[in-house]
């Protein structure tokens, strides 16, 4: 017979699994909500890897994007523009698609630590988390494009800015109004 604990426990384990699916599926489904303004387009991913982080935590947070990267590197059209293959993580914005992973696991490692009622925290949580992504991919993206550090941050960070952190007002809002 299972106790009510190992039975609560296995439950947890299973609903963090279908919501580290539910939050790769969201991502991919992100990348098809884009405005194309450059060598790296405006999408809606980044708000799915910040509630990954919050939500899922730590591990389940970046197995979340772990599959994420993973379906785009088997050939589904996941990442942005409908793009697949592991070219893209060669290409100009491969590193913000690596940065997605390390950004859920910093999110989630501050969010698993301090937890994620209060919204201040969440907002400063996934502002260091929006850094990793855009050191990681302008870093890749100066490298790939043979740009100069200032033309990256032109083209690859300064103008996502505003809508980066509207969407981090967002997922910090979601994340403290959401327990798991």
């Amino acid at each position: 017979m299972v106790n009510n604990e190992t039975y609560n426990m296995n439950s947890l384990h299973l609903r963090k699994m279908v919501f580290a699916a539910l939050f790769a599926a969201m991502t991919a489904v992100g990348a098809y909500i884009t405005i194309p303004i450059g060598p790296v387009p405006i999408t809606m991913q980044v708000m799915f890897v910040f509630l990954a982080g919050a939500i899922l935590g730590k591990k389940w947070g970046t197995i979340s994007m772990l599959v994420y990267v993973l379906l785009g590197i088997i050939g589904l059209p996941v990442f942005a523009g409908g793009a697949s293959g592991l070219g893209v993580l060669f290409g100009p914005t491969g590193g913000y698609i690596m940065g997605f992973i390390l950004a859920a696991f910093v999110i989630g490692t501050l969010s698993d630590q301090k937890g994620t009622s209060v919204f201040r925290l969440n907002v400063a949580f996934m502002v260091i988390g929006l850094a990793v992504i855009y050191v990681i991919g302008v870093s890749q993206l100066m490298i790939v494009a043979q740009l100069s550090p200032m033309q990256a941050i032109a083209a690859g960070m300064l103008p996502f800015l505003i809508g980066d952190f509207l969407k981090i007002i967002a997922a910090a809002y979601i994340a403290s109004r959401y327990e798991m």
